[in-house]
């Protein structure tokens, strides 16, 4: 290993040590991340450079400091009142018990001796240091934060009716909590059904009037579940709260209107719902979706990938020019992935520009357009205006007419990257929509990068999840393999706790990663057919969305009922 060169210190310098960077390598990163104003720690993981795991490990080794499991410790019993809430976000550590006048604090990067001798001085205790992972850190600050938040803590218990709420489209300042004193309870229960919400990790909620009944459903894990049940002479005052928030229109009750509320649950955290009206035969369903830009924040290791998918796709996104396709149904995270790349890309050297409609995440050092079909401003017309912005990067929320097909692939074969989805099943059968669509197959063949499909599949529960005894033919024929059965396959199946929802807590991403090789190039040039294309990807290697889910059951992350819901034809 050649000598270390003088400029480089601490975690770099650690990690250099340990051979888990190159030098030209931590260079680049080091430079990336002092672009983006954020710790090199923090890029290393959510570029995917390094797992948190890793870095952790490395540094314990190098600085001799303890290595801890952050997830055992909770939030609101940490010490976090030791330590000012500017100095945990601005050096990135986090308190985590006192003795005596020693007081131990958690970080991903134990190289920051400045830090610490601030937060020394101001807090007047010895610092001791333990080394966390960096995804569990930024998560556990942020959670600590937020109980620590006396503002948050009103909100979850007597104070629902001054939360501070705003309409986020086409008006200005907090929305009027309400002039009817009668109403009182109504604003005080919608404020309670939002942050119940928040707090369960729900992506929508759902306010449906019927003739005899009122009910509110979450959707948690990409399920719906009942959660409430008021009386239905309610509907209408529910529906005109929610309105007033949203800033529609509450006389309109004939067609549908779009708005959106922002809510802001404590100093560090706002959230955004995306609320739509619809009139049916008893009233207005009332559908919020939950926007939270953490979700497009959660790092290249947490969205599901396997090894090999994980690298194809990296390097897709580092390729000056060319698109990438996106598809799957809606709700299956198509818009976290592509997010999740362009945060990797997202650097002051780069004019990243997206069309959406609507935006739902958004992220600083991004330009960002809202389609608005009655002014003019389509895809297309958004796409003709990046494209003499001179822009590195284009975004397109959806392919979906062949004039925006068109000019998305022009850009991609004049020098620029281009990310966007399409509705197909599968990666295959997005090339052969392309070619129905109208795009030439020599335009195709020459401007894709890589094709990726995705389903959402819920995880298992770690604390109640159960071994299944299922004979051996159940699984062949499932699609396992015999030599998946040779040592034992074990498969997994929910329990139930109180820990989860029916067995499950939380999603992860199941995907067909395909690269567009030499081989499928010819192929497509001769318009060949989907089965044609699906049986050269099995040829070259290329998991399908089947056997991607099948490979989370054998690790025991879903199960698999989960799997065959979500990728049965």
């Amino acid at each position: 290993m050649s000598a270390v060169l003088p400029a480089f210190s601490g975690l770099a310098k650690g990690l250099i040590n340990r051979s888990l960077l190159t030098e030209d390598r931590a260079l680049k990163c080091a430079d990336d991340a002092a672009r983006k104003n954020i710790p090199l720690v923090s890029y290393l993981v959510n570029s995917g450079t390094l797992q948190g795991l890793e870095i952790a490990t490395a540094m314990a080794e190098e600085f001799a400091v303890p290595l801890l499991d952050l997830s055992v410790f909770l939030p609101a019993y940490l010490p976090v009142k030791a330590v000012s809430e500017k100095l945990i976000l601005a050096h990135h550590v986090l308190p985590l018990f006192k003795r005596g006048h020693r007081l131990f604090l958690a970080v991903a990067d134990p190289s920051q001796y400045a830090a610490f001798e601030e937060i020394k001085f101001h807090s007047g205790m010895t610092i001791e240091i333990v080394v966390v992972e960096e995804e569990k850190l930024v998560k556990a600050i942020e959670a600590a934060v937020d109980a620590a938040d006396t503002t948050f803590k009103d909100l979850l218990s007597v104070n629902l009716d001054s939360i501070n709420l705003t309409a986020s489209e086409g008006t200005k300042g907090p929305v009027d909590p309400g002039a009817d004193p009668d109403d009182a309870p109504v604003v005080r229960f919608v404020n309670k059904v939002l942050l119940d919400a928040i707090k369960k990790g729900a992506s929508d909620i759902h306010f449906e009037p019927y003739e005899k009944e009122f009910r509110i459903r979450y959707r948690n894990d990409g399920m719906l579940h009942e959660i409430a049940s008021p009386p239905i002479n309610l509907a209408g005052r529910i529906a005109a709260r929610l309105k007033v928030m949203s800033r529609m229109d509450i006389a309109e009750r004939r067609v549908p209107q779009d708005g959106r509320i922002k809510l802001e649950i404590s100093k560090q955290r706002a959230i955004d719902f995306r609320v739509n009206t619809c009139p049916t035969l008893f009233g207005e369903k009332i559908v919020l979706r939950i926007l939270d830009p953490a979700s497009a924040r959660i790092g290249i290791e947490r969205l599901g990938f396997e090894p090999e998918q994980r690298v194809n796709f990296l390097e897709a996104i580092n390729k000056p020019y060319g698109m990438i396709l996106v598809t799957g149904p809606t709700g299956s995270g198509k818009t976290v992935t592509l997010y999740t790349g362009l945060n990797i890309l997202n650097t002051s050297d780069q004019n990243i520009s997206t069309v959406e409609d609507p935006v739902e995440i958004t992220v600083p050092g991004i330009n960002q357009v809202n389609v608005n079909v009655k002014t003019g401003l389509t895809f297309a017309e958004a796409l003709r205006a990046f494209l003499r912005q001179d822009p590195d990067i284009i975004m397109v929320g959806e392919i979906r007419d062949l004039e925006t097909a068109e000019i998305a692939v022009k850009a991609a074969q004049t020098g620029h990257l281009v990310l966007s989805t399409l509705h197909t099943n599968d990666a295959p059968q997005t090339l052969n929509r392309l070619m129905q669509m109208g795009i030439p197959p020599f335009n195709i063949a020459a401007s894709v990068l890589l094709i990726l499909a995705q389903r959402l599949a819920r995880r298992l529960c770690e604390y109640c999840k159960k071994p299944l005894h299922l004979p051996p033919e159940t699984l062949l024929e499932a699609g396992f393999k015999e030599d998946d059965l040779v040592d034992g396959l074990v498969v997994y199946g929910p329990g139930e706790c109180e820990n989860c929802v029916k067995g499950y807590k939380g999603r992860v991403g199941i995907y067909q990663v395909m690269p567009i090789t030499e081989t499928l190039s010819r192929i497509i040039l001769e318009g060949a057919n989907v089965t044609r294309i699906a049986e050269q990807s099995a040829l070259e290697g290329i998991d399908d969305l089947r056997a991607s889910g099948l490979k989370k059951v054998k690790a025991g992350v879903t199960s698999l009922a989960e799997v065959d819901r979500i990728t049965r034809e």
